[in-house]
């Protein structure tokens, strides 16, 4: 069975932002229905355009980065070798600040496309809740439940009948409790998560209710129909019951969603600016891992999640696979001498204003030292000549008695200032 959670996520950051995308997710759904097109994975393809439309200003300065980053690598390398096996302090700031020089010169930050990436993958993680979870987002999904649930509920012993169910039937459902007063999200749960076989099951255990459970799934079939395909349904699901069935069409339509999702993974790989690091630097090769890996992934992945999700996957890289072809097309319009001939001029001023600064600190630093060496000679101006001269001798005394001087010791040093006022006295 598929496994999937129907309930709102509750995790303390990805919780507020999947209930706000799924709050708009419900506003495009609604838009759709009054436009007369009620269908649960249209709405998935509209919402995740609007989505990465939004999100196209990072995915600009991200791709900025990786495009100067192309460009700056050999600079970088450069310093690397050029400071690699000195680790003295002064050594490493120095490459410190010929790095971030190099960082000015081409007009992005070190930190790259860190802050991107922290503003996007929340949204992204939480928009992954959302289509994971449609019916807790969209209401409109939901209230097609509420007579079935009614129904259920209204039935003697339906608390029992429902955990047999979940056993049975090995759905997935969280904290299930059909006796408390959320009792109906979680019949909601259950009932979303049932394929084909599990509907006749229900049917079975609630025989009142045939009429109801047979309205309820032909709207569901309706709201989540793809081309054929229940996007509630995984595709492993599909194609168990169609090969079953004989309907090798359904199984064709089934594979197919993994597969596209891998390929559009791969073109959207393809087309991000890849990185000219040599072939032995780590990060290239983790890099190069990751680019292989993830497509592999989403085709194994994509085969045990609702198809649902598979639909978003795709439309997501196909999206992005747009945004970067076009954002490749204008970078190669720029003239990108003359951008990093306005950073370096951009550049050459905050590492004036730098200089300022470091100027105004070793000026206090200066200062500071100064009234430090003036207390110290005022002190030294309070001490009268006697004092000094009985200091002296006290000093003298000792060193007659010592046999061994180290002549550098401050006992050999005071014999020759005790020898140096004798000598001045006469």
């Amino acid at each position: 069975m598929t496994e999937i959670i129907l309930t709102q996520y509750d995790g303390a950051i990805l919780g507020p932002i999947a209930k706000v995308l799924g709050w708009i997710m419900n506003e495009v759904h609604m838009l759709l229905s009054r436009l007369g097109i009620e269908n649960i994975s249209l709405s998935i393809i509209v919402f995740t355009i609007l989505i990465y439309t939004c999100l196209l200003p990072l995915t600009i300065k991200q791709q900025k980065f990786s495009v100067m980053t192309k460009l700056m690598n050999p600079e970088l390398e450069a310093i690397k070798k050029k400071y690699q096996g000195k680790k003295g302090q002064e050594s490493q700031m120095k490459m410190t600040e010929e790095t971030q020089m190099v960082y000015d010169k081409y007009g992005v930050s070190p930190t790259g496309s860190c802050v991107q990436l922290l503003i996007q993958m929340p949204i992204l993680l939480a928009l992954y809740r959302v289509f994971y979870n449609v019916p807790a987002y969209v209401t409109s999904v939901k209230n097609v439940f509420t007579p079935l649930v009614d129904g259920i509920m209204g039935t003697s012993g339906y608390a029992a009948t429902m955990d047999t169910l979940v056993e049975t039937l090995k759905l997935t459902v969280r904290n299930a409790d059909f006796t408390g007063s959320n009792a109906g999200n979680y019949i909601i749960d259950a009932l979303y998560s049932m394929n084909v076989a599990g509907w006749d099951t229900l049917r079975e255990s609630f025989p009142s209710l045939t009429d109801t459970i047979g309205s309820v799934q032909s709207q569901l079939n309706h709201l989540n129909n793809f081309f054929g395909l229940n996007i509630s349904n995984s595709p492993m699901n599909i194609i168990t019951s169609s090969f079953k069935a004989g309907n090798y069409l359904m199984i064709l339509a089934a594979i197919l969603i993994p597969l596209l999702s891998y390929l559009t993974q791969v073109l959207n790989i393809k087309l991000m600016p890849q990185s000219d690091t040599q072939a032995n630097d780590q990060m290239a090769q983790q890099m190069k891992t990751m680019n292989r890996t993830m497509p592999l992934f989403s085709l194994v992945f994509c085969f045990t999640v609702p198809v649902g999700l598979g639909i978003y996957w795709i439309v997501s890289a196909l999206v992005r696979g747009v945004q970067q072809f076009v954002i490749n097309k204008h970078f190669e319009k720029i003239d990108l001498d003359a951008v990093i001939e306005q950073n370096k001029e951009r550049a050459e001023k905050k590492a004036e204003k730098r200089r300022k600064k470091m100027g105004v600190y070793q000026s206090q630093i200066y200062q500071a030292a100064s009234m430090s060496t003036k207390r110290e000679t005022n002190l030294s101006n309070n001490v009268s000549s006697e004092e000094k001269n009985e200091k002296v001798q006290k000093a003298y005394e000792t060193a007659q008695k010592a046999k061994n001087i180290n002549p550098n010791s401050l006992t050999a040093k005071a014999n020759l200032v005790k020898e140096f006022n004798e000598k001045n006295n006469k």
